[in-house]
C-alpha cells in the first residue's frame, strides 16, 4: 500500500494539490482556482473533494499520512493564516481545524518560503545538510532558514521574512508599508522596476522600449539582458548586486553551509547567478569566505506542492 502525503499550495491565484510518496514520486496532481468562494469554509470543503477525486484515480489503496500546506502568512504555531494580503479572506483563519473537520490526519502549516526549505532538505539538495537557506525569487522573496536541522520558525511563527530586511533606508515603498525592503529590489516585480529606471536613466536604445511599463514582464527584461541588451543587463546585474550583499550579510546570521535560489528569476541563469555569488563573496565576512556554496534548488516546477508535502514527512519523522 502506497503512503502519500497530500501536498497543497495556496496561492493568490491558483491552489496546487499532489500526492506525493517520502521518495518525491507525484502520483496526483491538479489545481483549482483560490478566490472563487466567498466563504472560506466551501474552499476546503473543495481542497478536500480534490484530494478524494486524487485518491479514487489511483485505482490502488494508499494511506494517507497527513496534509501539508503551504500558504501566504501561514503560522505554524498557530495553524492560521493571518491577515494574507493577496486573499479575499480577511483577518485569522484557523486553516488547520478547518481541515479537520474533513479528515482524520495530521494537517500542517506552514508559509510557502519555510515549505520549499522544508521540500529541498526532504527531497532535493539539502538532504545531507543541517544548516542552510532557501530564498525564493518570484512576485516577492522569501525565505526559509534551516539550523541545526530544523526549520526556524522564532517565538511567533514568522521567523525567517528575509525579503523584509532593509537594504535601501527611505527606498522604495514596499507592500508591507515600509521603505527600501530588499524585494521591492530583488525580486520579478523589483527587477521590472529596476528595468523602468534605467529606461528613463540610460540614454540609450533598448528593446525594452518597446514594451508598455505595465507590461513588462521580468522574463521580458531577463531575455533581453542574456540577449546582450545593455539596458536590461544594467538592471539584472544591479539586482544580483543587491542580492549578493544581502546575502552576505544574512550569511553571518546562521552561518548555513549553502543558500539554494529558487523561482522564476532564477531563469536570468549565469548572468544573474554568477554576478550574486561575485558580490556574495565580495562582501562576505572574513571568517565565512569561501564557505558558503550558492546552489539552485533541485525541486524543479513542482516544487510548491512537494515543499508542502515534505512538510508532513518532516513532522512525522521529527515525531519519531
Amino acid at each position: 500500500m502506497n503512503k502519500l502525503a497530500v501536498g497543497i499550495d495556496i496561492g493568490g491565484t491558483n491552489t496546487s494539490i499532489g500526492l506525493i510518496n517520502r521518495e518525491g514520486k507525484i502520483f496526483y496532481e491538479h489545481a483549482i482556482p483560490t478566490q472563487i468562494r466567498e466563504h472560506f469554509e466551501d474552499f476546503v470543503a473543495d481542497l478536500y473533494r480534490e484530494i478524494k477525486l486524487g485518491i479514487e484515480q489511483l485505482n490502488e489503496p494508499c494511506q494517507i499520512a497527513g496534509i501539508g500546506i503551504g500558504a501566504p502568512n501561514a503560522n505554524y504555531y498557530s495553524g492560521c493564516i493571518e491577515d494574507a494580503a493577496n486573499l479575499r479572506w480577511k483577518g485569522i483563519i484557523d486553516l488547520v481545524s478547518l481541515f479537520k473537520k474533513h479528515i482524520d490526519a495530521p494537517v500542517f502549516l506552514t508559509n510557502d518560503a519555510n515549505a520549499a526549505a522544508i521540500g529541498e532538505m526532504i527531497y532535493g539538495g539539502a538532504k545531507q545538510m543541517n544548516d542552510f537557506i532557501v530564498v525564493t525569487l518570484g512576485t516577492g522573496l522569501g525565505s526559509g532558514i534551516v539550523v541545526n536541522g530544523k526549520l526556524l520558525y522564532g517565538h511567533d511563527g514568522f521567523a525567517g521574512e528575509m525579503g523584509h530586511i532593509i537594504v535601501e533606508p527611505n527606498g522604495r515603498l514596499c507592500g508591507c508599508g515600509r521603505k527600501g525592503c530588499l524585494e521591492t529590489y530583488v525580486s520579478a516585480t523589483g527587477l521590472v522596476r529596476t528595468a523602468a529606471e534605467q529606461l528613463a536613466n540610460f540614454n540609450m536604445p533598448s528593446s525594452l522600449n518597446a514594451t508598455p511599463f505595465n507590461q513588462l514582464t521580468s522574463k521580458q527584461v531577463a531575455d533581453a539582458a542574456n540577449s546582450g541588451d545593455e539596458v536590461a543587463k544594467a538592471a539584472v546585474l544591479k539586482t544580483a548586486k543587491i542580492l549578493g550583499e544581502a546575502l552576505a550579510d544574512v550569511s553571518v546570521i546562521t552561518s548555513p553551509k549553502a543558500i539554494f535560489l529558487f523561482g522564476g528569476l532564477t531563469k536570468a541563469g549565469a548572468l544573474l547567478i554568477d554576478e550574486v555569488k561575485h558580490h556574495m563573496e565580495k562582501n562576505m565576512l572574513y571568517l565565512f569566505k569561501s564557505k558558503i556554496q550558492l546552489l539552485i534548488s533541485e525541486l524543479g516546477d513542482n516544487a510548491a506542492i512537494m515543499g508542502a508535502s515534505a512538510l508532513v514527512w518532516a513532522e512525522l519523522e521529527n515525531q519519531q
